[in-house]
Formats: C-alpha cells, structure tokens, sequence
C-alpha cells in the first residue's frame, strides 16, 4: 500500500478515512430513498384520515432526490480524496487536510434535516 517505507499506519488511516466517507455516502443516499418514498406512504395511510396534498408528496421527493444525490458526491469526492492522499504519501509529502468540504457535508445535511422535520410538521 505504501511504497516509501514511511510508517503503515498512515497509509491505513486514510483508507480507514475513505471507508467512513463510504459508509456516510451510503447511509445519506438510503435515507434518501426513504424519504422519497415517504410521500407516497403517508398518502397511502393518510387515505382514510388526512389527504395528502400533491405539494407535500413533491417535497418529499425533492428532499429525498438531494440526499442520494449529495451521497452520491460524498462518496466520488471520497474516492478522489482517497488517491490524491495516497500518491502524496507515496511522494513523501503529508497529505493536506481540507475542512471545507466535511463542513459543506455537514451543513447540507443540517439543512435538508431542517427541511425533514419542517415538512413533517407540516404534511406528516
């Protein structure tokens, strides 16, 4: 994994740090069928009691759209980070950090959270 024959540890790590952006890739992209999926089983449940109007079960779907496709990023940034990491190390250069991109995940996910718990309060 590492040829320099600097310490593996380091080499470790960062694929231990690739492996986390995966999983959180994953787990963003299937919350996000979930949620896309939720409009249409409130309208199903909500068919004896509450109609569902046709905005909410768009919001849903919108809401639920964003999380695959921010998912779907995480995990393409990841695996650039990933190499990019590797041939530095390779080089014998320590590896930059970057915040800004784990504080943008960060922050649209808040925000998409935000826009969860509005849309339960509202339609659900």
């Amino acid at each position: 994994m590492q040829e320099s024959g600097g310490d593996p540890r380091v080499a470790l790590a960062i694929e231990r740090t690739f492996l986390a952006w995966v999983r959180t890739g994953l787990a963003m992209m299937g919350f996000g069928l979930v949620v896309a999926r939720l409009g249409v089983f409130l309208r199903d449940i909500g068919q004896s009691s509450v109609a569902l109007t046709p905005e909410g079960r768009g919001v849903s779907l919108m809401m639920g759209t964003s999380l695959v496709a921010l998912g779907v990023l995480v995990n393409l940034y990841a695996a650039v980070q990933y190499h990019r990491d590797l041939r530095n190390l390779e080089a014998g250069r320590n590896p930059p950090r970057n915040r800004t991109v784990p504080t943008a995940v960060a922050a649209a996910l808040a925000l998409i959270g935000v826009a969860t718990v509005w849309y339960f309060v509202r339609f659900a």
